[in-house]
């Protein structure tokens, strides 16, 4: 099952590559301003970016650390990373093809830990958090951020649905409190934690994932007929665009 998932998600985002490289919505942040200043605290240190994606965490903590680690899923993606961060100078990054769930690398191998807007995409949460804590080092600082369903169910229910109808290889946004249990689980502490919002501009939204037109109508469909609490939660506008909420979980391992 999980081999059989890893070739969805590789299959979503292998050919997007360059457009979440490109990614407006994904470049910026107050999220990757705190990542930026927890990076600048770690001179010299060996940073893992679990589930890369784009590669913005790593464009961002490279200047500041020692060597970069893009790890993804995705061979396209960090391919597009690796020439990106080869365009932007960033010669301490280099990039390795894996899941989150079983990563190549030994036991205590990295001083930092980032996984950002990564990890609703794992089939095994628990399985993708225990090889992060393996790999970090006793006194390493691990920042996970990630997109975080409403506590009620009926904004919950509708955001995993208009999730899995634009991108297939959507497992679950998990609520906060959901977050912080998988967090103990796993053997992290929980220094610190804060939330934003992004505001998803419909258009580029469907784009970035090419989705296809019916699967837009029926977002579309789902959105028209939502609550009134359901379009207030999102502040879900007229032309589909809404926002979510994204936690930065910051964690020391146990």
């Amino acid at each position: 099952m999980q081999d059989a998932h890893n070739e969805i998600v590789d299959r979503q985002f292998g050919p997007r590559a360059q457009a979440y490289v490109a990614s407006a919505a994904h470049s910026s942040g107050p999220d990757l301003e705190r990542l930026e200043a927890i990076a600048r605290e770690r001179p010299g240190a060996r940073v893992l970016d679990l589930g890369c994606g784009g590669g913005h965490a790593s464009y961002r903590v490279a200047p500041h650390v020692g060597q970069v680690v893009a790890c993804d899923l995705s061979a396209d993606m960090i391919t597009a990373v690796g020439a990106e961060a080869a365009r932007r100078g960033l010669a301490n990054v280099s990039t390795k093809q894996a899941a989150a769930e079983d990563l190549p690398f030994a036991d205590g191998a990295f001083d930092m830990l980032v996984c950002r807007l990564s990890a609703h995409h794992w089939q095994d949460l628990d399985g993708g958090l225990g090889e992060a804590r393996r790999v970090l080092k006793p006194g390493a600082v691990a920042v996970i951020i990630d997109v975080v369903s409403p506590a009620h169910p009926a904004c919950d229910t509708h955001l995993q649905a208009v999730e899995l109808l634009r991108d297939p290889s959507h497992v679950r946004d998990y609520r906060v409190e959901e977050w912080c249990t998988a967090l103990a689980r796993a053997g992290f502490y929980l220094e610190r934690s804060a939330t934003h919002e992004l505001r998803m501009g419909f258009a580029s939204w469907v784009e970035r994932m090419r989705t296809p037109q019916h699967h837009v109508d029926a977002i579309r469909s789902l959105q028209v007929a939502a609550s009134s609490q359901v379009r207030r939660a999102f502040a879900i506008a007229e032309d589909g665009s809404f926002t979510i909420r994204v936690a930065t979980f910051e964690l020391r391992p146990t």
